[in-house]
């Protein structure tokens, strides 16, 4: 089979196209047969990191179908269409190649409905969105049609994949929601995401238009950029909100002013859905295809997620693109849809 391997850490040049056996799986496993294989900033900066294996296979999430499974496999069965999630945390196999063993629980079916480009979209941004919004006091931990009846919610970035799934997770489950973004273009993505007011920063007094679109304040801030943002976060959280961070970008250092949150209970909450625990993942798992099956979740440009293709061999470039911030949802094309 062909794989995108690498042997050492550093630049998307680190990457290379190889020939591979196909792996057999074992007890509890599945193999799959990728077909789209999704990109996102933790690939490219596991690539930069620490290799842990002598030879490693990028990128955690994708989609394909069940080629055969191990013993003990109950669940699955060879045929089935699937997304796939953290295909190489803490593994050496992602899923930038043509066939893929992972445990049986990482290969959730998908239903007949849901494209391959969707189920390899889904994985870390849509896990990671899910517990963002299941951290505030008093719930909901999980969601579903209504658990945010009531609640209010502002997604800094409502552009990105992260903040793509929010909005849609978020609307799913009742919220009313506020996202920023940095331009018009970002702007007719967070609406056709299903935003319920959309913020340009750059343009506008944010702060004052988030107010005026939560007069009783924002219940759960699923954030981005925690650094810049802190200001405007207290400005507009309502008491015992929380500020769910599941990235650092504009620095690793957040500057608040105590008094103000504590009298409120304003909490931070930060959040990475790989060392969150077992529970916590598989709940995001089952709510995440509860929302997938209800046709809740969408991509492309209609859905506020562009898609950006390309194929097994340009894996590098992928890399680049996702590194650069490309908007939108980059994917290595991997197999043919059929």
């Amino acid at each position: 089979m062909r794989a995108i391997v690498y042997e050492k850490t550093g630049d998307s040049d680190v990457l290379w196209l190889a020939e591979r056996p196909v792996p057999e799986p074992g007890p509890g496993e599945v193999r799959v047969r990728v077909v789209r294989s999704g990109v996102n900033p933790t690939d490219w900066k596991s690539r930069r990191g620490r290799l842990e294996f002598p030879e490693a296979v990028p990128n955690q999430d994708g989609s394909g179908v069940v080629d055969a499974v191990g013993p003990g496999v109950e669940g699955l069965r060879p045929g089935e269409r699937v997304w796939l999630w953290e295909a190489a945390w803490q593994r050496p196999g992602g899923t930038a190649q043509e066939y893929v063993v992972l445990p049986e629980r990482q290969a959730v079916p998908l239903p007949d409905g849901a494209s391959f480009d969707l189920g390899a979209s889904l994985g870390i941004p849509a896990l990671t969105a899910h517990r963002c919004l299941t951290v505030a006091d008093g719930g909901p931990d999980r969601l579903a049609p209504g658990a945010l009846d009531g609640r209010t919610v502002l997604v800094a970035g409502g552009a990105g994949a992260v903040g793509n799934a929010a909005v849609q997770l978020a609307r799913w489950a009742g919220a009313v929601v506020v996202t920023t973004v940095s331009s018009e273009e970002k702007a007719a993505l967070a609406r056709a995401a299903g935003a319920s007011h959309v913020v340009n920063y750059r343009e506008e007094d944010a702060a004052g238009a988030i107010r005026a679109a939560a007069p009783d304040g924002i219940d759960i801030v699923v954030e981005v950029a925690p650094g810049p943002n802190a200001e405007l976060d207290a400005a507009v959280l309502a008491p015992d909100g929380v500020v769910a961070v599941y990235a650092n970008t504009g620095g690793d250092e957040i500057t608040v002013r105590v008094r103000d949150l504590f009298t409120r209970n304003i909490r931070y909450q930060f959040v990475l859905v790989y060392t969150v625990t077992e529970a916590a993942k598989l709940a995001a798992v089952e709510d995440v295809s509860a929302a997938v099956a209800a046709g809740a979740i969408r991509v492309g440009a209609e859905a506020g997620l562009p898609l950006h293709r390309f194929p097994l061999e340009r894996t590098a470039e992928a890399h680049d693109a996702v590194e650069a911030g490309t908007v939108g949802k980059v994917l290595v094309d991997v197999a043919g849809d059929e």
